[in-house]
């Protein structure tokens, strides 16, 4: 065991060594994070500072309380007994149980998930007689949940956080939501933390317990933390303030589930005297890619401040690669040939990933390599046409192609909720087997015969109106304008956008990309049949396999060889983060970035297209601002689409566009216009080029002035 501390760097074991007092590590990518994390914890039982129970070590995953408990275990030669070694939300449970009676529990309280929270909420609602069509639960769900990460109990929601939910009644289910749980001696996993810091403000013999018994703190990504998290640290670490956090500022990705990055920045506030260590040695990348990554993340204003440099004898390696493209065709095709070449080369596929900023990217890529015959995985997602969105949408296509399809036009009748419920589904299949119909020609008869009454008869005969209009669409205007016509018209888009949880936003741009794919092919039966073909190929054997992820699911990984396509303005950062305005969110987007640079162990490949399809029509692309931002004497440009002369700031490049100019005399607001796809609409705002037109058939969208035609009236 005397060797423990052999093998690491001076700015490591500092960390390791600096065991009193508030400490925080600055962990860049690379650098060791976890080793040093597990090295201190062994050197605190080694240097009998404390005895196992009395180190209270929070992760953020399963995986990782595995990977330091094993460690720890190989560096004390055996297991530890008694150790408070594991997730926020594991660690609360255990001191839940022991002081559950406190709090309205008993120690077997049930911890439900979150189909069971739903179930929950829906009848506090029902009893209320909510309309779910006008205030979605799962709308609500989240609203509690954000409170819960804040630590808001009902009674103590301030202002400022409020909710308009249910014309203002949302504070009231949530104290509803809160009685029934302990009613049914039950909690869900924001309780755990915020009946815990509760009690911790609130029970002094329950904080003087755990001052007792934790000598040291260990934390592992702080900068992910929300702030209920953050207050139950604070209040442990104010007996004796030996807290340690380990993180790192340049990653902090994760603001749209809860974490805040202010939680790092103000460290030295909240701990004053406190010891800032930084480790900048990164054993992982080669010295282009590293100064790439640093040059970028320096353009943030809200950071702490570090710089990587190669720890490694053998860290010089090729430039980081920018390659421009004249599409987003020619990108997938570029992608996929650079990945063939590698693999031809001997380069393992499991050392190859290809990272997106968003969900719907990988459907160009997916589709791909499957006609290169190379295996690729979807990694922290499904695969593109295996989404419940696209399912969706292909089962109303199905419908539409051929309404005899059973099991599409099960799938979609009751999506968006109609009121179709286990009777109205039995009485549909009754008739379709006595008249020897397909369920939808049998939902034809019923309405026509009135076998449905009421509201839900209406609803019905609704949805077979729209059918046969789409179908009409469908023959006139194109597999495209049916798409969308028919995700607009049966609410299946405001449907996900009601939907407030985190992925709701992806599964809209999801549907974007479907319907990109769709305007490919001249009819929807060849759509169709490519559907079909492309699933039945995606069932690989196992092995070798390329990586395909989101750069949120990829940090924490690395690869020799890291893919980086999309990087334009509006899709990286993409366009929300733009909207809001403020640096907040586009320095979120920069380390975004940083974190998908930094995976790169040898190659680092970012690619731009200066044109991108918009449902079946063709846009210029303007390369994303960090591809400024990268330093010339470390990237390599090349590429179909360069830009014509150097630019001294983005606006002033200039790229080879297949797109319509831009029009010269404005469209006013008020005025007619027509649209190829979306018909005649009303202009009802402007933005430069950009209007919002409320449709005739299709409600309301955002379109490029260039792809409308004003019109008399």
């Amino acid at each position: 065991m005397s060797d423990y501390l052999a093998g690491l760097n001076e700015a490591q074991r500092e960390a390791v060594e600096a065991t009193e007092g508030p400490v925080l590590v600055l962990a860049g990518a690379g650098t060791g994070k976890t080793r040093v994390l597990t090295t201190r914890f062994a050197h605190i039982l080694l240097s009998r500072k404390a005895f196992p129970n009395q180190i209270l070590s929070v992760t953020f995953t399963n995986k990782a309380a595995r990977e330091m408990r094993e460690r720890v275990t190989k560096i004390m030669g055996g297991p530890q007994e008694g150790l408070w070694l594991g997730t926020f939300h594991s660690l609360c449970a255990r001191m839940l149980r022991r002081w559950a009676n406190r709090v309205g529990l008993t120690s077997s309280f049930s911890i439900l998930d979150t189909d069971d929270q739903l179930r929950l909420l829906k009848q506090i609602l029902e009893a209320a007689r909510v309309d779910f069509k006008r205030w979605p639960p799962n709308a609500l769900m989240a609203q509690i949940q954000r409170w819960k990460d804040k630590g808001f109990m009902p009674g103590q929601i301030p202002a400022g956080e409020s909710s308009d939910y249910a014309n203002g009644r949302a504070e009231e289910f949530y104290a509803s939501y809160q009685a029934r749980l302990r009613q049914l001696n039950a909690v869900d996993f924001g309780d755990l933390l915020m009946l815990m810091v509760h009690l911790l403000k609130t029970d002094t013999e329950v904080l003087a317990h755990y001052h007792s018994t934790f000598r040291y703190i260990l934390v592992d990504e702080y900068q992910d933390t929300n702030l209920v998290q953050y207050y139950w640290l604070r209040l442990l670490a104010q007996g004796h303030k030996n807290i340690c956090c380990v993180g790192d500022d340049d990653q902090s990705i994760y603001s749209w589930r809860g974490a805040e990055i202010e939680n790092i920045l103000k460290f030295e506030r909240d701990f004053p005297g406190a010891k800032i260590v930084r480790l900048e040695a990164n054993y992982r990348s080669t010295a282009p890619i590293l100064a790439a990554a640093s040059h970028l993340i320096a353009h943030n204003e809200g950071r702490l401040g570090k710089t990587l440099h190669p720890g490694r004898k053998d860290a010089q390696g090729e430039k980081v690669e920018v390659i421009s493209l004249w599409d987003s065709e020619e990108e997938a095709r570029t992608v996929g040939s650079r990945i063939e070449s590698l693999w031809r080369s001997s380069h393992s596929l499991n050392e190859i990933a290809i990272l997106v900023r968003a969900g719907f990217q990988t459907r160009a890529f997916e589709e791909r390599l499957l006609t290169l015959g190379v295996p690729y995985r979807i990694v922290g997602g499904l695969r593109f046409y295996e989404r419940q969105e696209i399912r969706d949408a292909i089962a109303y296509l199905r419908v539409l192609a051929q309404p005899a399809d059973d099991l599409a036009f099960e799938r979609i009748v009751n999506v968006p909720k109609r009121g179709v419920g286990e009777s109205a589904l039995r009485n549909l299949h009754e008739t379709a087997r006595a008249t020897n119909l397909s369920l939808h020609d049998a939902l034809l008869k019923l309405v026509s015969d009135g076998g449905f009454k009421g509201k839900l008869g209406t609803t019905l005969r609704g949805l077979s109106e729209q059918f046969e209009a789409w179908r009409e669409l469908l023959a006139a205007q194109g597999p495209v304008a049916a798409l969308d016509a028919l995700l607009e018209e049966s609410g299946y888009i405001a449907m996900w956008k009601a939907d407030k949880s985190p992925d709701a936003p992806g599964r809209l741009e999801n549907l974007k990309e479907l319907s990109r794919a769709l305007a490919d092919f001249e009819t929807l039966a060849q759509f169709l049949e490519h559907v079909a073909l492309v699933t039945e190929a995606e069932t690989q054997e196992d092995g070798a396999k390329v990586s395909m992820m989101t750069l949120h699911g990829a940090k924490g990984l690395e690869f020799d060889n890291v893919f980086l396509p999309g990087w334009e303005e509006g899709v990286f950062p993409n366009q929300r983060s733009l909207d809001e305005g403020g640096n907040k969110s586009l320095e979120e987007e920069r380390r975004l970035a940083y974190v998908g640079i930094t995976r790169a162990r040898q190659r680092a490949i970012i690619l731009h297209a200066a044109n991108r399809r918009i449902y079946a029509n063709w846009q210029s692309s303007i390369p994303s601002r960090f591809i400024d931002e990268l330093p010339e004497d470390v990237i390599r440009r090349s590429g179909s689409a360069q830009p014509q002369n150097a630019r001294p700031a983005l606006a002033a490049t200039q790229f080879p566009v297949q797109s319509r100019p831009a029009r010269a005399n404005k469209i006013p607001v008020g005025a007619r216009v027509l649209h190829q796809t979306f018909g005649y609409g009303r202009v009802i705002a402007a933005e430069g080029d950009r209007l919002d037109i409320d449709f005739e058939t299709s409600g309301e969208k955002r379109v490029l002035d260039r792809f409308v035609e004003r019109q008399n009236g």
